[in-house]
């Protein structure tokens, strides 16, 4: 469903991924494990479109998207949910919700108001005139993955979901991603989490130095002691 091929990126003169190959099937959530500066964020920018690769292919749905603006790709059925979050803080939570509403291409998938407050119903419970800047980081999280849904994306880039966040907190949100994969959506996510990726993901890769070190299942990387003690944070 998604496939990158040979990606380099680059901010400015700094060459940051240095030909970044990876795919996800219809019905995966795939992890990208790795320290932070490692490259996992502008992965899924330059997958996104929000960094241009130099050089290389991003196809998703066999459609070739490199290149494309990201309203564009978000139009075609992908999701993003970035690290830092981009909540409106003056806006409400309801407000917030309604601005990533795109229509679905099937009424059958939508993603509702209803839809996304049984997925997270502490955002029910929070009231739709929360405003976004009286909102824990948790909370947050929750309204950005649920914004997410309300453009009904066929597949979500999700970019550290779990970074400083409260261990109750991460397992919510490791039931909730296990929850909108049982409804047809695969997933990207990146982590350093190497205990919320386990709860979520089946095959992973590692990527250093902007370089994929290691490709395979969730099982085969927890065996590589060494790959673990250099790459991951437990």
């Amino acid at each position: 469903m998604l496939e990158i091929q040979n990606i380099h990126s680059y901010y400015g003169s700094s060459y940051i991924l240095q030909g970044i190959s990876l795919r996800a099937e219809a019905g995966e959530v795939v992890s990208l494990i790795g320290r932070n500066g490692a490259g996992k964020s502008t992965t899924l920018k330059s997958i996104m479109g929000i960094v241009k690769p130099a050089e290389g292919s991003v196809r998703f749905k066999e459609m070739e998207i490199c290149g494309l603006k990201p309203f564009r790709i978000a139009r075609l059925g992908l999701g993003y949910v970035p690290e830092d979050r981009r909540i409106y803080p003056g806006l409400t939570l309801r407000e917030n919700l309604e601005v990533g509403r795109i229509k679905p291409t099937s009424g059958e998938k939508m993603w509702t108001l209803e839809k996304v407050f049984q997925l997270f119903p502490h955002l029910r419970a929070l009231g739709e005139k929360r405003l976004g800047s009286n909102m824990s980081g948790g909370e947050q999280q929750m309204l950005a993955i649920a914004r997410t849904l309300m453009g009904n994306p066929e597949f979500i880039l999700l970019d550290e979901p779990s970074e400083g966040l409260a261990p109750l907190v991460v397992a919510s949100l490791a039931e909730a991603v296990n929850q909108i994969k049982s409804r047809g959506i695969s997933m990207l996510l990146s982590e350093q989490n190497m205990r919320f990726a386990k709860k979520t993901t089946t095959r992973t890769y590692v990527i250093d130095g902007g370089r994929i070190t290691f490709e395979g299942t969730i099982e085969e990387l927890m065996g590589d002691e060494d790959l673990l003690r250099q790459h991951i944070t437990l």
